[in-house]
């Protein structure tokens, strides 16, 4: 592998990792300080409708870019794919606390689930650092 391919290599394996650390920090900031005060979230139908479709659809955008990967022997398309299916399960997790609080009227529910996130994030952020993903297996 030439320098150059070297270096845009390692940039598109850690981007994630950076993008990661200030994502995580908001949903926690915002999280705790919506359980602290008690603060009901407006109920989103908009956002349910967009978390349900992400679920939907991540799992096959992630899939149609696996094969792209595979066609063009790109790791940084794998590691997209790789990504996306993590938006996939933050997006599952996002639709469980705004659909409980819309149907049950729970007002924790939404910063629960956005709590339930950050190890999450924080996880996919140390793992991509090692250019890995959440996605990826152990061995």
């Amino acid at each position: 592998m030439s320098l150059i391919a070297g270096m845009i290599h390692d940039t598109t394996t850690h981007y994630p990792s950076q993008c990661y650390r200030p994502l995580g920090g908001y949903v926690a900031f915002e999280a705790t300080r919506d359980l602290i005060l008690h603060r009901p979230p407006e109920a989103s139908y908009t956002g349910i409708g967009l978390a349900a479709v992400a679920f939907v659809t991540m799992p096959i955008l992630a899939r149609a870019k696996r094969r792209v990967a595979a066609g063009l022997r790109s790791e940084a398309m794998h590691a997209d794919s790789r990504q996306t299916d993590f938006c996939c399960y933050l997006s599952g997790i996002l639709l469980g606390g705004l659909a409980l609080n819309a149907r049950f009227h729970w007002w924790w529910a939404d910063p629960a689930a956005a709590m339930l996130m950050v190890p999450l994030i924080a996880l996919e952020a140390a793992r991509a650092l090692r250019g890995k993903s959440c996605c990826d297996s152990e061995s």
